[in-house]
């Protein structure tokens, strides 16, 4: 049994059947909408599985985007489709997400929509709070050790909707030969491989890279602050088009917006608060 917490109010929109609304968006769309709608609940959401992924095997990919991250979730997204596909995919445009740009992201992420026919998606999306309770529980429970049970959740997920998993592809969150270890424990009956960037070396990986990543941004983007931040500007950007003086991979910038800052003291008047770029102190 996995040790990390329960995620507060999680739960698992698939496609489209949270309650009738005709006419609907297509399935994934509508489970990203209701992420959407309220990103800082996490949760499970994930497209409905292809027909052709039910009766043939099928390669599956794992990765994550906003690993430790300082807005927002972390998001686990696995993309799967059958084997003899693998090429299709390659050619819709499957890529490592951290090379692209958000608009371009976000186009490809479309071409995976429109191929939902023979292509499937999962995504376990990890708000902070969740995460802040897994790191400070009294047994020791670290990044890693959830990034690896979100990642196996996610695959037994996959097969227990009926998908014909032959073949799981990871991008590795650290030691790739003892990850991939405890993944051919935990599955026996499935191929395993682990790589550090696999999502430049593997279609379904680089897949299931843009589908974190666009997940993520959208998020993000619909963050709903519990600080009063006033009308802060949301044009963040996470991708090598962005402006950026933080870098999570070479030529992957992180625009920090201006901060609230706070200057404390001793003594009366001595605290002041003002708004603009600066640091605490």
């Amino acid at each position: 049994m996995l040790n990390h917490a329960p995620l507060h109010g999680a739960r698992t929109v698939i496609g489209g059947n949270r309650g009738p609304a005709p006419p609907s968006p297509a399935p994934s769309a509508m489970a990203l909408s209701a992420l959407q709608r309220d990103p800082a609940s996490g949760g499970r959401f994930a497209s409905a599985v292809p027909g052709p992924c039910r009766a043939r095997p099928c390669a599956l990919g794992v990765d994550e985007a906003g690993r430790g991250p300082v807005l927002g979730p972390m998001v686990y997204a696995v993309c799967y489709c059958p084997e003899d596909k693998v090429q299709e995919l390659q050619a819709l445009g499957a890529a490592d997400s951290k090379t692209l740009s958000e608009a371009e992201r976000e186009r490809r992420f479309g071409l995976l929509e429109a191929a939902g026919d023979w292509v499937g998606w999962a995504l376990q999306v990890l708000p902070p709070a969740h995460i802040s309770a897994c790191m400070q529980q009294r047994a020791k429970y670290n990044l890693n050790e959830l990034s690896h049970d979100t990642a196996t959740e996610l695959i037994q997920f996959v097969l227990d909707s009926g998908v014909q998993v032959a073949q799981v592809f990871v991008d590795t969150v650290g030691p790739a030969d003892k990850y991939e270890a405890k993944l051919r424990r935990r599955f026996p009956e499935l191929g395993v491989t682990v790589r550090p960037k696999a999502d430049a070396l593997f279609p379904t990986v680089s897949a299931a890279s843009i589908c974190a990543k666009v997940a993520r941004d959208r998020a993000v983007l619909h963050w709903n602050f519990v600080e009063d931040l006033g009308d802060p500007d949301r044009d963040y950007g996470s991708g090598p088009q962005d402006q950026g003086v933080a870098e999570e991979e070479p030529g992957a910038g992180v625009w920090v917006p201006p901060a609230r800052a706070v200057q404390l003291g001793h003594g009366a008047g001595a605290a002041a608060e003002r708004r603009g770029p600066g640091a605490v102190g």
